[in-house]
């Protein structure tokens, strides 16, 4: 019966050993501003709006037109902890995920909001971060697009690179610009709370960020790879 219990206890302590190691601290986010032009997007316009079942986030660009917003930084729409900052390559590039947590009523809700076609990360994985804070600049991921951010805001924290394992509605996702605009101030910010982490239902490993691809643009201004393509979603298809 001693045994049992010995063994039992082992498995307990090793469950929640392994449960905290699935945990990190961050703040509470005390509202969202915009994640560039910081804090109301002021120089920057939507070229492309979110849509569900279609184009999942929003793509940013410089009011002046062109590359002319190449380089310019990217901020942190709140206060949050850096769950993945990776050259994920292919029709990503660079991308930072931010996870933030928020007082919904009397609960704590959590987003991951994603940076993507990054020229520069300047953030780590596992690094806090508050509101405001630049994560990196404004890429053309190796010339494949005209420089801008794309930005998404998730509410499932499992879906990371892996977008098409997931249904593309609103049970995972946010409008970016309506979620921001309702959640402007929020009670609670600055306080201390637990977030989960390693929640990315993806096998695949990525390559750390890179130095820069803002050099790396073709005379065409298009990429030169043809190992793969991007669908209607904005997902990628391996060839």
């Amino acid at each position: 019966m001693r045994a049992g219990w010995t063994i039992f206890a082992v498995i307990l302590l090793m469950t929640t050993l392994a449960s905290a190691q699935q945990m990190a601290f961050t703040r509470l986010a005390d509202g969202f501003d915009f994640p560039v032009g910081k804090p109301d997007g002021e120089g920057y316009y939507k070229a492309r709006g979110f849509r569900p079942g279609g184009h999942l986030g929003e793509d940013w660009n410089g009011v002046r037109g062109g590359d002319s917003d190449l380089g310019d930084p990217v901020y942190s729409i709140g206060h949050g902890l850096v769950v993945f900052a990776r050259d994920v390559r292919l029709g990503w590039g660079n991308v930072v995920i931010v996870r933030h947590a928020f007082m919904e009523g009397s609960k704590i809700q959590h987003i991951d909001a994603l940076y993507g076609h990054l020229d520069r990360i300047t953030v780590r994985e596992g690094q806090a971060v508050t509101k405001g804070q630049q994560v990196g600049t404004i890429g053309t991921n190796r010339g494949m697009y005209n420089a801008h951010l794309h930005f998404e805001i998730r509410k499932n924290l499992a879906i990371g690179i892996n977008r098409t394992a997931f249904p593309k509605g609103f049970a995972d996702y946010h409008d970016p610009t309506k979620f921001i605009a309702i959640r402007r101030s929020l009670r609670g910010g600055g306080r201390a709370t637990k977030v989960a982490v390693n929640t990315f239902r993806d096998s695949r490993t990525f390559a750390p960020p890179s130095a820069g691809s803002s050099s790396s643009r073709s005379s065409t201004g298009k990429t030169k790879s043809k190992s793969f393509k991007i669908d209607r979603y904005g997902d990628i298809i391996l060839n």
